[in-house]
């Protein structure tokens, strides 16, 4: 595919000059391309390097196969994955009610994809609002959820203050404009209201036990790679304070599976749900070893 690709010659967190390759990932899903994934020595996040513009990456998320977009239910880890969302809807809504202290509040769901945590959340009683850059997941979250979701270009446009809290569930390593969005963020949070950001954490076992293989790189989708200390110098930069980090325990097996598959060439099962265990045990003492981890941050 060709496109206007943007390279770094900066960090695109802490725009440290202290940047350089550390390895080369394959996109699985769609073009089969390799990006080369480079790492900064200041704030030790990570980014992929050579990404398509915002207004060519589209063409990288066209796929059946990406789920968060197609709703697909085809293969064995499609539909176990909507197993396991039909249970972890439910946890992310009484996270969102226990850090925020409010049972019905205000919602922005960024990246919303198919709907189907805006909708659990306009059940439960809260006034929603979801944005998806993506037409062809909107209108399948009208299809399937019968809910409206706006542009993510919207954000720019919402009314300030407006928000109870703001939630990002693996979307953040998705955004181009990243600094833009986190000035929105402070812009539209009412006081005292609560950012929430689930992103995969590089620093965890079953990353470093895939290693370029590892499914949760899914270049060049994911602009960003995270680490914990990485966050957390982002969150100072931009003006928020963290206030709890919350472990994703399935994350870990879900990320194996399809990083067997993309190692090897075919499923493993067994050994995939091994890794995941082993990472998980690992993130049993240390939270911030897990291989998702979801961040709430406060305004400053």
């Amino acid at each position: 595919m060709s496109a206007s690709l943007v390279n770094y010659k900066n960090c695109p967190f802490c725009n440290s000059a202290a940047i350089h390759p550390v390895l080369a990932a394959k996109d699985h899903t769609v073009s089969h391309e390799s990006f080369e994934i480079w790492h900064c020595d200041d704030c030790s996040n990570r980014f992929t390097q050579a990404v398509p513009d915002l207004m060519h990456i589209g063409p990288y998320y066209q796929s059946t196969e990406y789920i968060s977009h197609s709703d697909t239910a085809k293969g064995f880890i499609n539909r176990l994955y909507h197993w396991v969302r039909s249970y972890t809807l439910g946890t992310k809504r009484r996270l969102i009610q226990r850090v925020t202290g409010i049972e019905r509040g205000a919602l922005l769901d960024i990246g919303a994809g198919t709907g189907a945590f805006v909708t659990t959340m306009l059940q439960a009683g809260w006034k929603v609002t979801g944005l998806e850059p993506d037409s062809i997941a909107r209108e399948n979250a009208k299809n399937k959820h019968g809910i409206e979701l706006r542009s993510a270009d919207d954000i720019y446009s919402l009314p300030p203050t407006s928000f109870d809290v703001i939630t990002l569930w693996h979307v953040l390593e998705h955004v181009h404009d990243l600094h833009g969005y986190f000035r929105q963020f402070k812009a539209l949070l009412k006081p005292g209201g609560k950012l929430v950001i689930a992103v995969p954490n590089y620093t965890s076992k079953d990353a470093a036990a895939y290693g370029r293989h590892w499914a949760a790189w899914d270049v060049p989708r994911h602009l960003y790679h995270f680490s914990p200390a990485g966050i957390q110098q982002l969150a100072h930069l931009e003006g928020f304070n963290i206030q709890s980090i919350h472990p994703m325990w399935f994350d870990a097996f879900y990320v194996s599976m399809l990083s067997e598959q993309y190692k090897n060439g075919k499923p493993n099962l067994a050994w995939a749900l091994l890794k995941g265990l082993s990472s998980n045990l690992a993130a049993i003492g240390d939270k911030r070893r897990c291989s998702s981890l979801i961040y709430v941050l406060s305004l400053v």
